[in-house]
């Protein structure tokens, strides 16, 4: 919808949302307007954007973690630190790298061509997409907008309804400090996010499981539209006895606990030999209770499952195994107790799919041969971690298994390197962000030669040809 007097599309306030099919056309449309206006291109727009959104981090930073503890009872510290700080630390890095990884860039060009000159200009791709999931829902609906503002798009937002204080928040506090045209906040459920995918958008980023990727991914073939898929999958972990158990056990229990299990590249599994399995689970047990001591239902620093269908998956897989640990569930408190499962078996139903919760089996394993085939044996993850002093066993890990990403002696904090990527590979997803990787994503990278004025040696390619240029070009 346009408005007469101002010859563009007709506000709907403010960049909130509505379940009006009528309103998601005009959301789209208020942000195919922003960029095709040309606003969104110039540094200094984009510098804006940023610049007010880690602003509203800063101010809102109270609000967000009240959203995160009504949807998750995430404590206050990892909230600060994994959905606010480390978004503020993402669109910093950007900022200060704004101008180098946005201007031209110029390239060789054979000697053939004589006076051209050849560069590559990235231009925003325009108006697009983005699906937050649930489980860091202010975390992984900002990373990837800071990229796509990065490259000058307009954005259309759509948080996760299943996290719905925080969709609420973002909805609300948005449109206050970015620019509430360019940037449009989407609510609901199936149904908008259903009706957002029958717009042709110029990228489609989405965040969440591989059976609402595939539906995003076929919505997208329709109009032939690109698209990120950041994925999951269950990420093993390989220990072997060089491996400092203490250590790696501390580091495991906290990625596998953390936000009660509910991170995409968590330790899923853990594949070790026969006689470090009681030591390494004894271990693991020490550490969690170290972090949320003997009772971590009391603990202030223990999270929720996001809602009861989900706790009651979970407690559905507490028969795959013995549990060493925990195996504690209390449906009505979302609880489900840092758990440690042995004598589990490879086709057992917690095996299958990503457990996506605070359920860590330990899986016996002849050695590290039998550990990377059983690795290759399932679908690419996300993440593939190695607890060895070893050269020789990480290099085996790298060349003969494929991950979307490795960490050795660590979890998890491989996502706070800018400079790295960050995306699936296989199941696990499609795409790469972080960093420049999100300014890449959010580009078209635009081949331009320009010829300048000189001898033009293709005039040897044309017609008429000449018994010279014949002998010159023509071989055998």
């Amino acid at each position: 919808m346009i408005a007469e007097q101002t010859g563009r599309p007709a506000a709907v306030g403010g960049g909130a949302s509505t379940d009006a099919s009528a309103t998601i056309e005009q959301q789209v449309a208020l942000a195919r307007h922003a960029f095709s206006s040309g606003r969104t291109r110039p540094l200094a727009w984009r510098r804006h954007q940023l610049e007010a959104l880690n602003r509203m981090l800063s101010e809102c930073a109270p609000r967000i973690r009240g959203a995160l503890m009504t949807d998750l009872a995430k404590n206050e510290v990892e909230s600060q630190v994994t959905e606010i700080e480390s978004v503020i630390m993402e669109a910093r890095t950007t900022l200060r790298n704004l101008e180098r990884w946005t201007r031209d860039r110029k390239v060789r060009t054979p000697l053939v061509l004589g006076t051209a000159r050849a560069m590559i200009r990235r231009e925003p791709l325009g108006t697009v997409l983005i699906i937050g999931p649930w489980n860091y829902p202010i975390h992984l609906l900002l990373m990837p907008l800071i990229g796509a503002l990065a490259a000058g798009n307009a954005v259309v937002l759509k948080p996760s309804e299943v996290a719905p204080a925080c969709s609420a928040l973002m909805a609300d506090v948005l449109p206050r400090f970015l620019d509430a045209d360019a940037v449009q906040v989407v609510e609901g459920g199936v149904e908008e996010t259903t009706r957002l995918l029958e717009h042709s958008f110029d990228h489609i980023f989405y965040t969440g499981n591989g059976a609402v990727g595939s539906i995003v991914m076929a919505a997208a073939a329709r109009t032939l539209t690109p698209v990120t898929l950041e994925l999951g999958g269950k990420s093993p972990v390989w220990v072997d006895d060089s491996a400092q158990l203490d250590a790696a056990a501390r580091t495991i229990a906290w990625g596998k606990f953390s936000n009660c299990g509910q991170t995409c590249v968590a330790p899923d599994y853990v594949l070790t030999t026969p006689e470090l399995v009681e030591p390494l689970a004894q271990a693991i047990s020490r550490a969690a209770r170290q972090m949320y001591g003997p009772d971590a239902q009391e603990s202030h620093d223990y999270g929720r499952i996001i809602n009861a269908l989900h706790t009651e998956r979970l407690a559905g897989l507490l028969d795959s195994g013995r549990a060493f640990l925990g195996g504690d569930v209390d449906v009505a408190d979302r609880y489900v107790a840092p758990t440690v499962l042995l004598d589990v078996a490879p086709d057992s139903p917690v095996m299958q799919d990503e457990i996506f919760g605070p359920i860590l089996p330990i899986v016996a394993v002849a050695g590290l041969d039998d550990a990377i085939d059983f690795i290759n044996a399932r679908p690419k993850p996300l993440a593939l971690y190695g607890f060895t002093t070893r050269d020789a066993v990480r290099e085996q890990l790298l060349r003969r298994t494929s991950s979307g990403g490795v960490g050795f002696n660590l979890v998890i904090t491989q996502l706070g390197v800018p400079s790295l990527p960050f995306g699936g590979v296989g199941g696990s997803g499609m795409g790469r962000y972080h960093g420049e990787f999100s300014v890449t994503t959010f580009s078209h990278e635009k081949a331009v030669l320009h010829k300048r004025p000189g001898t033009d040696p293709m005039a040897l390619a044309r017609p008429p040809f000449s018994w010279l240029t014949r002998k010159l070009l023509v071989r055998g």
